[in-house]
C-alpha cells in the first residue's frame, strides 16, 4: 500500500481482500467473536498508511469489510482518532443474506450467504464525501466501477462505459497478476518483485493499464490478456451493474508498460445477483506415505490393502481418496528425488472417523508395511472443511445500502433494465495450411491462466500470434482437452472462443468438487492447471516453432 501511495499520482487506491475461501475463514472468525468477520490485515495497513493517503488526497475503496463492514468502519474511525487524522469513513452493506435466509429460500446450515453487489453503493459513498469506503461482498470489479461512476456521473444506462470499467477492475483485482506475476512467459521479464497495476480510467469506460515508474514486472498485451481470461467464461461476463462483452474488447500497446483496453460493449445485467454460500461440509484428514526406490506401484498397492484391514469395523470414513504422485526419479542422486508420495485424504461428517483411529491405522503399519515405510508427518486430528456453492437471488430482493460518513443511509436501487444474456458463438478462423509438424509442448506457442469458481475450474489459453490462434482454435477442442488432461475425461467441459484475444477459454464443471476449502484435488484452486496443459505435447506446425 505504501508503494502505491508513494510511487506516483493516484486518485483512488483499491484493494480486493475477499476470495471464496476468505469468506469461509471470516465466517469462522465471526463464530468465535461476533465483532469480527472483517480483514484485520487492512487495519494494520491503515495504521501505517492512512495519514499518507490523506496527505495525498487519495480515496481508498476496499472490500475488506467482509462479513462485518459496519464494524470495520467503526474501527477505522477509532484508528483515525487515535492517530489524529481527519478521515471520513463510509461503508456499503446489504450483501449479507443470512438474516433473511428463510425468506429468500436459502438452505439451512449456512455459515455465510452474501450477494455480489455492484458499484453504485460505492459511488454513493464517495459522492457523500467519504475518504475511505469499505464494503462487504461486492464484485471485485465494483471497487473500480464505483469510483468511475462517482467521477464521471455514469448512470445504469451507460452500459458500454460500465462494461469497460468492469474489465479494468477485473485486470486490477488480482494485483501483480497483471504485471508479470503468475505469468506463463515469466522468463521474458524480471518478475522478482513485480509492481502493482493501475488503470487510467476515462469517461467512455476505456482505460490504460500501467504501473508506477521504476517498479518491477511488466504490463504487456500478454499479461493483460492472461488476467482478462482469469476466472471468466464465454463472450458474456455477467455482473450486477452490466454484462460486459468479452468478445468485443480491444487491446493495444501504447509504449512500454502501457496497454489500452477499449471497444468494450455492455448489455443490461441479469435480473438476479449471484450469491456465495458457505457451509461446513464435514471433517478432513490427510496422511502422506513416502515410497522410495523400486517397486513404487507395488508398495502403494500394499499400503492400500493393509490400510483397509487396519481400520476398525464401523470406523471407516465416508470417503477415502488415494492419490499417488510419482515424484521419484530412476537412479536418483538424493533420497528425496528417489521418492514418490502416496496421499490419503479422508472425509466424514463425524470428526472421530477422520481422527485418532485413522492416524493409528497408518502409524501402526510402520513395522509391518513396505520397505522404507515413513510418513511426511505424524497424523493429526481431523479438521473441519468448508463447502462453497452459489445461488441466484432476485436483485430486487437485495437491500443494497450506502451508509455515508454522517450516518445517512442511501438505498441503492436495482438496475432499471435487466436481460438474460445470450452468449455468442464466435466463428472459427481459417485453419493454417497443411505443413510439417513437430511433437512439442503447447506452451511454446500459447500462454495459459487458470483458476477456480467454486467447484468448477476455468482454463484459458491464448496464442501469441495470429497464425498461432488459427492453429489453437482448431487443435484444442473439448475432445483434445479431455485426452490431454485425463482428469477432465468424465466431466462436462464447455469451450468458448474469444477471437479478439486470440483465446480459447474452457469451463470444467466439477473438477474441484465442493470448492477450494474441501481440498478435492492436489491443486484445489486449479491454479496450475494451465501450466500442466502447456506442458502437454501436441503435433504443432513447424512454422509456429
Amino acid at each position: 500500500m505504501r508503494e502505491m501511495l508513494t510511487g506516483g499520482p493516484l486518485d483512488v487506491l483499491t484493494g480486493d481482500y475477499l476470495a471464496e475461501l476468505t469468506m469461509l475463514i471470516l465466517a469462522r472468525d465471526r463464530l468465535k467473536d461476533p465483532s469480527l468477520g472483517y480483514a484485520r490485515t487492512f487495519l494494520r495497513q491503515m495504521e501505517e498508511c492512512l495519514g499518507l493517503a490523506r496527505e495525498r488526497d487519495v480515496k481508498i475503496v476496499v472490500n475488506a469489510g467482509g462479513l462485518n463492514p459496519a464494524r470495520l468502519a467503526e474501527e477505522l474511525r477509532a484508528l483515525a482518532g487515535r492517530l489524529g487524522i481527519e478521515a471520513s469513513v463510509a461503508h456499503v452493506e446489504g450483501d449479507d443474506l443470512l438474516p433473511r435466509r428463510a425468506e429468500l429460500g436459502l438452505p439451512k446450515g449456512l455459515l455465510a450467504a452474501n450477494a455480489y453487489l455492484g458499484g453504485f453503493g460505492v459511488a454513493a459513498c464517495l459522492a457523500g464525501g467519504a475518504d475511505v469506503v469499505v464494503t462487504g461482498r461486492v464484485t471485485d470489479a465494483a471497487l473500480v466501477v464505483g469510483p468511475g461512476i462517482a467521477r464521471f456521473g455514469w448512470t445504469p444506462e451507460d452500459l458500454d462505459a460500465l462494461a469497460g470499467a468492469v474489465l479494468a477492475g477485473h485486470v486490477l483485482e488480482c494485483g501483480a497478476q497483471a504485471t508479470g506475476g503468475n505469468y506463463a512467459f515469466f522468463r521474458e521479464h524480471d518478475v522478482t518483485r513485480p509492481g502493482f497495476p493501475l488503470a487510467e480510467l476515462h469517461a467512455d469506460g476505456s482505460s490504460v493499464i500501467t504501473k508506477h515508474p521504476g517498479t518491477g514486472g511488466a504490463v504487456t498485451i500478454g499479461t493483460v490478456t492472461a488476467q482478462l481470461l482469469y476466472e471468466t467464461g464465454g463472450s458474456h461476463y455477467l455482473g450486477p451493474d452490466v454484462t460486459a462483452r468479452l468478445d468485443t474488447v480491444r487491446l493495444t500497446g501504447e509504449g512500454q508498460d502501457r496497454v489500452r483496453i477499449d471497444g468494450v460493449r455492455g448489455e443490461a445485467p441479469p435480473p438476479t445477483l449471484k450469491a456465495g454460500l458457505n457451509r461446513l461440509g464435514g471433517h478432513l484428514n490427510e496422511v502422506v506415505f513416502v515410497l522410495t526406490g523400486l517397486d513404487i506401484e507395488a508398495k502403494a498397492a500394499l499400503v492400500r490393502r493393509q490400510f483397509a484391514d487396519a481400520l476398525p469395523p464401523g470406523s471407516r470414513p465416508a470417503e477415502l481418496r488415494w492419490t499417488l504422485a510419482r515424484t521419484d526419479h530412476p537412479d536418483a542422486p538424493t533420497e528425496e528425488a528417489a521418492s514418490a508420495l502416496l496421499r490419503l485424504a479422508a472425509r466424514d461428517p463425524d470428526p472421530a472417523r477422520v481422527g485418532r483411529e485413522l492416524g493409528k491405522a497408518a502409524v501402526e503399519l510402520g513395522l509391518a508395511g513396505y520397505p522404507g515405510f515413513h510418513l511426511t508427518a505424524p497424523p493429526g486430528p481431523g479438521a473441519p472443511y468448508g463447502v462453497f456453492s452459489t445461488a441466484h437471488i432476485d436483485a430486487k430482493a437485495v437491500e443494497h445500502t450506502a451508509v455515508l460518513p454522517d450516518g445517512r443511509r442511501i438505498a441503492v436501487p436495482p438496475p432499471p433494465v435487466t436481460a438474460q444474456a445470450h452468449p455468442v458463438d464466435a466463428e472459427l478462423p481459417d485453419p493454417l495450411p497443411a505443413g510439417p509438424t513437430r511433437r512439442a509442448p503447447i506452451g511454446l506457442v500459447a500462454g495459459a491462466r487458470s483458476g477456480d469458481k467454486g467447484g468448477d475450474a476455468n482454463l484459458g489459453l491464448w496464442a501469441r500470434s495470429e497464425d498461432g490462434w488459427r492453429w489453437l482454435a482448431h487443435a484444442l477442442t473439448v475432445e483434445a482437452l479431455r485426452e490431454l488432461l485425463p482428469e477432465t475425461a468424465e466431466l462436462p467441459v464447455t469451450r468458448h472462443l474469444l477471437p479478439n484475444l486470440r483465446a480459447v477459454n474452457f469451463t470444467i464443471t466439477g473438477l474441484l468438487g465442493e470448492g477450494v476449502a474441501a481440498r478435492h484435488r492436489f491443486d484445489p484452486q486449479a491454479k496450475a492447471l494451465g501450466e500442466w496443459l502447456r506442458a502437454r505435447h501436441l503435433d504443432i506446425p513447424e512454422v509456429l516453432l
